[in-house]
């Protein structure tokens, strides 16, 4: 596929290059990463996406891109309200899959001497693994409560503050969730998973502020020097991705009931204003409501083993949510389109929101520099945080990158670090490694993923986002 080259950290797919794309493809990627990205077929995935009906604009990649169902991981597509189409492989399996970061009042002193101790307490607090079970369970009212209500219902239950709730995508709960939209089997395989991290990629990390890069933006999200934090990565679990599962069979049924003509059957889908679409958004909401009651459920749950550990109290260690960020999902937005007010389904998958100053969305402390921007990196390098800006709203809908991006597959990973041990070599370079799958530390190893550094140096260049701290990991707790 021919792909033309824009400028160093932009490449167009034109319209022309493949039968029935309504706009251009657009990629952010510097020569290294297009080159890495060249190697799969995700670009031609960049193309199907731009064939969806009622699409605006461009189909978008972003340098963490790589192949994934439907839409690369990594792709950002906008179709209009009133004739645009809503796809779920254009969402993704693990439903608002994303990430939460915590700010604490402590240095990385406070911390380092008892490190092996804190790993232990979190790896015993925190239920992780494929098919983990939590101490929380689900019934009845309950569980149409957290559908409903997401990371609200965690907080009323004392996981974590209400002051934490201003500090989430969406205060952590999405309006027009219908429980009755979901499956029964989404609903059993839900009831036992809320407050578990999974396995994968999903994580848990204790980091150290490393570097400062914009001052003014540290200062305003709590951040400094020396600092620890906590990331945490998770999403919807086997509930989100049964949702997912779901609606694919019934979007499958819908594309020959309204004559949709679609390159690739993984990209099925349905108009939004019909029953099937309609039923997909509310199923797709409570999913992400689910996730944020998680994420808020596990910081909960983090806050304590700290507390438990360093004998100090809530005050004392300040532990609090600086901002969660979903990936995985749709939201319904105002963007201008050829200088009109438009509203869109905004699909990211494997990207993340990246608003600028003054949007209303974004917390009233951030206000003057911008969102919070969460990039998570491989476990034995770093993570950053970055904020939005005007120039990713008028380019990209206000998105950006979502995190590393893998380069290799989980068996071709396996396969590179076959007779390491992964677990030794991050103690080498100080990071205290916890997992509860025999393989998750080969399939998750540094070098199956892209360089971090390298991707958000893109989407800074590119003027998406801008850099504000790095953050380096000393406790990771892995399923």
């Amino acid at each position: 596929m021919n792909i033309k080259k824009l400028t160093d950290y932009k490449w167009e797919i034109e319209q022309d290059a493949a039968r029935g794309m309504r706009v251009p493809g657009i990629i952010y990627a510097d020569d290294n990463l297009m080159r890495l990205i060249e190697k799969d077929n995700s670009a031609g995935q960049v193309a199907n996406g731009a064939t969806l009906p009622g699409i605006v604009k461009g189909s978008m990649a972003m340098p963490d891109m790589h192949f994934g169902y439907g839409l690369p991981i990594g792709g950002v597509v906008a179709t209009r309200m009133e004739d645009g189409v809503v796809s779920p492989g254009g969402t993704g399996y693990d439903i608002n899959c994303g990430v939460r970061l915590l700010r604490t009042n402590l240095n990385s002193q406070e911390v380092e001497a008892s490190a092996l101790l804190l790993a232990n307490e979190l790896f015993q607090s925190i239920p992780t693994g494929v098919g983990s079970r939590g101490d929380i369970r689900l019934s009845g009212r309950d569980y149409r409560d957290v559908l409903i209500n997401g990371a609200r219902w965690a907080v009323e239950r004392g996981y974590g503050a209400v002051e934490d709730i201003g500090h989430i995508e969406a205060q952590g709960r999405m309006e027009g969730a219908d429980p009755a939209s979901v499956g029964q089997k989404a609903m059993d395989r839900g009831k036992d998973q809320l407050g578990t991290l999974g396995s994968g990629n999903h994580f848990l990390e204790v980091q150290v502020v490393e570097e400062i890069f914009f001052p003014k933006a540290a200062a305003a999200f709590g951040l400094f020097p020396g600092q620890v934090t906590v990331m945490i990565h998770t999403g919807s679990r086997g509930f989100g991705h049964q949702v997912c599962t779901d609606y694919l069979q019934e979007m499958e049924k819908a594309v020959r009931k309204y004559g949709i003509e679609l390159p690739d059957r993984q990209l099925a889908c349905a108009p939004i204003q019909s029953p099937e679409g309609k039923s997909y958004l509310s199923a797709m909401r409570a999913a992400a409501n689910y996730a944020w009651a998680n994420r808020q459920c596990l910081a909960g749950l983090t806050e304590r083993a700290f507390e438990r550990i360093l004998q100090m109290g809530p005050a004392a260690l300040g532990m609090s949510c600086l901002y969660d960020v979903a990936h995985n999902i749709v939201k319904i937005e105002e963007h201008i389109i050829g200088g009109k007010k438009m509203r869109l389904a905004v699909h990211r998958k494997g990207a993340t929101r990246s608003f600028p100053p003054h949007h209303p969305e974004v917390p009233e402390s951030c206000k003057e520099v911008g969102q919070p921007v969460i990039i998570p990196g491989d476990m034995g390098r770093a993570s950053y945080v970055l904020v939005g800006t005007q120039k990713a709203m008028e380019e990209t809908f206000g998105s950006t990158c979502h995190g590393a991006g893998r380069l290799l597959s989980r068996h071709a990973a396996i396969r590179q670090t076959k007779g390491r041990a992964i677990e030794r070599e991050l103690g080498d370079k100080g990071i205290i490694v916890r997992s509860a799958g025999r393989h998750t530390l080969k399939e998750e190893a540094p070098e199956a993923y892209k360089n971090v550094t390298e991707v958000v140096n893109v989407v800074e260049k590119a003027g998406l986002s801008l850099k504000v701290a790095r953050l380096r990991p000393i406790i990771v707790i892995k399923g």
